[in-house]
């Protein structure tokens, strides 16, 4: 079984600078972390490669790939995915990609699957902290043509052609069942990520990470980045915020009628 976890690289800190020209967020290597959400699918993926190892289970390996698309310093982060137990790492990272909103993106993704052995799994995060629009994984679904499972809280069965979680829904969760090959959505505390071992940190240092550019990906130029994203930011801003005290002093009935005066004269 071959389960491939898509990671995507997020800024570490809230202030968050945007490119003026483009209006995308500018992606700042240095200061990059997994995406929160990413991680626990990580963590759900070595759970399933840890539990094919265990005494008596089936005889079906279980390998574990990361593929992630960004500027060449997301390989850091792919480095640090494979010393916690992933055993292979790609990387789609080409100025072609860039600005992609996320059809873009899942297109270039089920691009990067195309170059990889066929998954049987494709864990995705249930949305981005960077974005929160929880788009990708279903988009990726539909680019491969296999069912999708979101919010997934707990994984119940992995094998015989079939996976069963546990997902969240209105009220509560509910019991859910695919055919493999298919998609998950993984939220995030379906799963805390463990350490790297020492020996996991030695391998995640000398493995190597696959990098493709788009003509290796096989990917249309006219459906990547800024050129193929059919959705764009018009405009992004950072709120300005003020803050001023008001007394309010005289009688009950004169307190009212004044709070009432400076409620109508605020702007929304």
């Amino acid at each position: 079984m071959h389960v491939v976890v898509c990671v995507k690289a997020v800024p570490s800190t809230t202030e968050v600078r945007m490119d003026t020209v483009t209006h995308t967020i500018v992606r700042d290597g240095r200061q990059a972390v997994i995406n929160p959400f990413d991680t626990a699918a990580l963590e759900l993926a070595l759970r399933i490669k840890d539990a094919a190892g265990e005494k008596g289970a089936p005889a079906e390996p279980v390998s574990v790939s990361v593929l992630s698309m960004g500027i060449p310093d997301t390989e850091r982060l792919l480095r640090d995915a494979l010393s916690r137990g992933a055993d292979a790492a790609v990387l789609l990272s080409d100025r072609a990609f860039a600005g992609a909103d996320t059809l873009a993106t899942s297109y270039a993704l089920a691009c990067g699957l195309a170059q990889m052995p066929p998954a049987d799994l494709v864990l995705c995060g249930k949305m981005a902290v960077d974005g929160d629009t929880a788009q990708i994984g279903p988009e990726i679904a539909g680019a491969l043509g296999v069912p999708c499972v979101t919010d997934v809280r707990e994984l119940a069965e992995v094998g015989a052609g079939r996976v069963r979680v546990w997902r969240g829904c209105e009220g509560g969760t509910e019991l859910a069942e695919a055919p493999l090959p298919a998609v998950l959505t993984v939220a995030k505390e379906a799963a805390d990520l463990r350490m790297p071992s020492i020996a996991g940190v030695r391998f995640g240092e000398r493995a190597r990470v696959r990098v493709l550019d788009a003509p290796a990906a096989g990917a249309d130029p006219a459906r990547c980045g800024l050129a193929g994203s059919p959705t764009q930011v018009v405009r992004s801003f950072v709120p300005q915020r003020t803050s001023v005290a008001v007394r309010v002093e005289g009688t009950v009935a004169e307190q009212a009628a004044q709070v009432a005066d400076l409620i109508e004269g605020m702007t929304l």
